[in-house]
């Protein structure tokens, strides 16, 4: 299967404003690339490219005063399979995980394990470990919490989300990751494209946040928004929490102009 992904972005800045984005894919699908487009800026600038803490592509800029634009334009080769369905997967022991994963278990910005520790042991503590209890967890997350643009806040934390019962996708991932850490299962933050491929069309296309969950030694994506296999998701980075995965870090005001974001299969 070919997916055509992008995005076509415009901010307005009152001054020169030196900004990190964080848009490109991760390496492990550059292989799968088939047409690349790199980021092209309007007017253009230099940019120069660095790898993050963990391994995200980040391009460094200063964007001009007026109005300024990011866009790219790719197509990358993906199996159009969804998301795999494993109810077997076991927990890895703590003492055997590797030390890269370890930072995954404890609390960050946005995921307060010390305030929903007990919650988490309270409501999910009875399930076996494993894939079982991981799925419970989304399936109450994706319960709990009303999806809702108007209520977008980015300064939300799981904590919050847990009480507010509303939001948008990273805060479904950042509690439902929370629980699971809480229960002891190293849990990521990721963001990148899901298509529309066989499910309804709800609204304009966006970047999302999902999870992935570290059971029987290897890393299995979750979705608590969506709750069901998706086809076609397109990592971007990955990271504790939304935090560390900002789409743009500007240091500086900026005003959002344009948001335009595509990701659709591209038929034969």
């Amino acid at each position: 299967m070919l997916l055509r992904f992008g995005y076509d972005i415009s901010v307005s800045c009152g001054q020169e404003t030196p900004m990190i984005c964080m848009m490109s894919v991760r390496d492990e699908l550059r292989e799968a690339l088939r047409v690349q487009s790199a980021m092209v800026t309007t007017p253009a600038v230099p940019t120069t490219v660095y790898r993050d803490l963990f391994g995200n592509t980040c391009r460094r800029m200063v964007a001009q005063p007026g109005l300024f634009s990011l866009r790219s334009d790719c197509t990358i080769e993906l199996s159009g399979l969804p998301d795999p369905v494993m109810p077997w997967l076991q927990p890895t022991p703590l003492a055997e995980l590797p030390d890269e994963v370890l930072i995954y278990l404890v609390g960050s910005r946005y995921c307060e394990t010390d305030k929903l520790s007990q919650i988490a042991w309270d409501m999910f503590g009875h399930i076996a470990p494993g894939y079982t209890q991981v799925q419970a967890i989304c399936d109450y997350v994706h319960r709990h919490i009303r999806f809702d643009y108007m209520n977008a806040r980015v300064t939300r934390t799981a904590y919050e989300g847990w009480q507010e019962g509303t939001g948008v996708c990273r805060d479904f991932a950042h509690l439902a990751i929370t629980l699971c850490r809480c229960m002891n299962i190293p849990t990521r933050y990721v963001n990148g494209y899901i298509p529309d491929i066989g499910v309804p069309v709800t609204g304009p296309m966006d970047f999302a946040a999902w999870m992935q969950v570290y059971l029987d030694g290897g890393w299995h994506t979750f979705d608590p928004r969506n709750n069901v296999p998706r086809i076609g998701r397109v990592e971007v980075a990955y990271g504790r929490d939304a935090a560390d995965v900002p789409l743009i870090h500007s240091f500086g005001p900026h005003v959002l102009q344009k948001f335009t974001v595509w990701a659709e299969e591209v038929k034969a």
